[in-house]
């Protein structure tokens, strides 16, 4: 006799499944976010532009959010001796280039802001290669060493640009004139 199209059993067949559905959709939706490929990341933030390679869109944007969110910037084993990247948080003027540090008088003195929320360092072989200052809303910039330059050649040049910009609009102090 076939009891699953018995009223009372139809029923706790079809509470039975949906709770096995339910405590599958729990654990998907509890389950962690994959967490992004470390070497991957590595590769993209030494590219010239991470921006111009379509796999590295998603894992930096990723990782950007991560960071965000106060997440720790991914590992690579596999990196070798000297390669590595690291994060830390900006904070003008000291840990922020001047080209996007904003100082604003209040009435205590000055306060200093940086236009980015944080720097991602990349080292190579041991030696500095790139500062990729980030925000929030996902803007970057990269300020590649000239090792870097000089090894890849042609590079994304906004933040050389950029301080260019600045460093232009510098009020210069007049000499100082020699009285006789």
């Amino acid at each position: 006799m076939d009891t699953t199209h018995h009223p009372i059993v139809g029923k706790r067949v079809a509470l039975r499944r949906l709770s096995v559905l339910a405590a599958a959709m729990m654990l998907l939706a509890s389950a962690p976010a994959r967490a992004v490929d470390g070497c991957l990341v590595l590769l993209c933030f030494a590219a010239p532009s991470w921006r111009a390679i379509a796999q590295c869109v998603p894992p930096i944007t990723q990782v950007l959010r991560d960071l965000a969110r106060g997440r720790p910037f991914p590992t690579c084993a596999m990196g070798g001796a000297g390669n590595s990247g690291s994060h830390q948080w900006a904070s003008a003027p000291a840990n922020c280039p001047p080209q996007y540090t904003v100082a604003s008088e209040v009435e205590n003195g000055i306060v200093y802001s940086c236009g980015y929320s944080g720097v991602v360092t990349i080292q190579i072989d041991g030696s500095p290669w790139s500062h990729t200052w980030w925000s929030i809303g996902g803007a970057t910039v990269t300020d590649f060493s000239p090792t870097a330059k000089a090894r890849m050649g042609s590079w994304d040049t906004k933040f050389d640009d950029d301080y260019a910009a600045w460093s232009a609009a510098q009020v210069v102090p007049p000499a100082p004139i020699d009285l006789p």
